[in-house]
């Protein structure tokens, strides 16, 4: 069944909880089923994508100008800094102000501040206004996702997240390729073409997202609704969203470092983001090590990009069936085991294999780890917060892994690879006894299965 849009009925997303006893629909299902919001986020996230110049040309840019090899690192270590940073702001953002209000806010003003840079010259002001606009750019994360796990059923989350980074790896695919094309005519493009598609982003977002909603409350109501809006509906919904906002605006970070389940789904996150960006910084090394061209490398990252546009959606049409602890350990396990086999004595077939391992272990592991499941860790009023927090210790994972990776492999050689294992071991047990059960799909809405506090469910460890 079409949906109708959202922004200003409720009937959507409740008519697809209802209209599928099909807790477990197909790619083509889900998607004529999700509301004209989710689509709009996940057509804007491809654009944003796709307009990523700045951070791939960065350190191309940087040197060009004048300004030496190590200055451009820092400019990218800086703008790095700045993403995780900003998807922490953008997650307290989103409990406070509202998924929609979060997303346009953080976008245009980094639209706006993002083509400075070219009109500066001083290296201190380039800097910040790198990390700003890093920041800003990247605050939307967790204020989007928040938004599509308020929107979409929890048995259909595992299934609209992998389209989520479908979106994301077609983007991302694709921007270094017209990045390329673009400074063939003007570096000055890279920044002009970027602010542009955050605009575009921007411009969707505020024709089809909800209005007015905090994490605590159910976007699908229409606030002029008062308190008879709610999902729930009655004066009893409406008190449950107020109160859900009230403990929004009272919690912070603070309340989630309480979580102590949680802190061991983020140790989860944080290794393996170690292990996976590995593939970037020291796989490379290997290949050369092994007296293989680039092209061998390059071939090695098309093919895990082949499998993940080709297969995750498949994919997740048997992983949204298991249970999300399930999912996120075979995940991490996969990815560990992959990064591993690097070590076999086998020449190009370990590393193919290798690849094949740690690739599958992203399309089974990934849309929960990253998206469904830290949207239903925590309470509603902080599920931004919750986010932020993932979004933030992935980040983290992603900046410091190659440094501790190069810095290893100098100093063991291919004793990384079983180092590498080692580290999957430790995020498999993280990730068991952090990632805490949810409800059944289908047996409550999208928020119910987070209703327990922080507090309460930290408990039971």
């Amino acid at each position: 069944m079409a949906s109708s849009d959202t922004s200003t009925t409720s009937g959507d997303a409740g008519d697809a909880t209802q209209s599928t006893g099909a807790a477990h629909a197909g790619v083509k299902q889900v998607w004529r089923e999700a509301p004209t919001a989710v689509k709009s986020l996940l057509v804007g996230t491809a654009v944003n994508r796709l307009g990523g110049f700045v951070q791939v040309f960065m350190v191309l840019y940087m040197t060009q100008r004048g300004f030496t090899a190590a200055q451009a690192g820092g400019a990218l270590g800086v703008y790095g800094a700045g993403t995780v940073l900003g998807v922490l702001t953008g997650g307290w953002m989103s409990d406070r102000i509202g998924p929609r209000l979060t997303i346009m806010s953080t976008l245009v003003t980094s639209a706006l501040l993002l083509p400075t840079v070219l009109y500066l010259d001083g290296y201190p002001a380039i800097l910040a206004v790198i990390g700003v606009g890093g920041a800003l750019s990247q605050a939307y994360r967790p204020a989007s996702t928040s938004m599509i796990s308020q929107l979409v059923p929890a048995e259909r989350q595992v299934m609209i997240f992998a389209m989520v980074r479908l979106a994301i790896n077609l983007g991302t695919t694709a921007a270094p390729l017209l990045g390329a094309a673009l400074v063939q005519v003007s570096w000055d493009f890279l920044f002009w073409g970027e602010s542009l598609a955050i605009l575009v982003f921007a411009a969707v977002a505020a024709a089809t997202l909800p209005r007015g909603h905090r994490s605590g409350e159910d976007p699908r109501a229409d606030p002029a609704d008062g308190p008879e809006g709610g999902a729930e509906g009655g004066a009893d919904g409406g008190a449950a969203s107020r109160d859900g906002a009230a403990r929004a605006r009272k919690a912070s970070y603070l309340t989630v470092l309480a979580d102590r389940r949680y802190l061991l789904f983020l140790l989860a996150m944080f290794a393996s983001s170690m292990i996976y960006i590995q593939y970037v910084s020291t796989l490379p090394l290997a290949v050369r090590h092994l007296g293989m061209s680039t092209t061998v490398y390059a071939v090695l990252v098309a093919l895990n990009g082949f499998l993940v546009i080709t297969c995750e959606l498949l994919v997740a049409k048997v992983v949204q069936r298991w249970p999300a602890r399930i999912a996120v350990v075979a995940g991490v396990a996969l990815t560990g085991v992959g990064m591993s086999l690097y070590a076999l004595p086998l020449g190009l077939a370990a590393l193919v294999i290798a690849t094949l391992v740690w690739s599958l272990g992203e399309i089974v592991g990934y849309p929960t780890l990253f998206f469904a499941y830290p949207a239903q860790a925590g309470p509603p009023e902080l599920r931004g917060r919750y986010l932020g927090a993932s979004n933030s210790l992935y980040g983290l994972g992603t900046a410091l892994g190659p440094f501790v990776g190069v810095m290893l492999w100098n100093r063991f050689g291919e004793g990384l690879w079983l180092g590498c294992g080692a580290v999957g071991l430790l995020a498999v047990a993280a990730a068991w006894f952090g990632v805490r059960p949810l409800e059944p799909a289908g047996s409550k809405g999208p928020a119910d299965s987070t209703a327990k506090g922080p507090t309460e469910a930290s408990a039971e460890t």
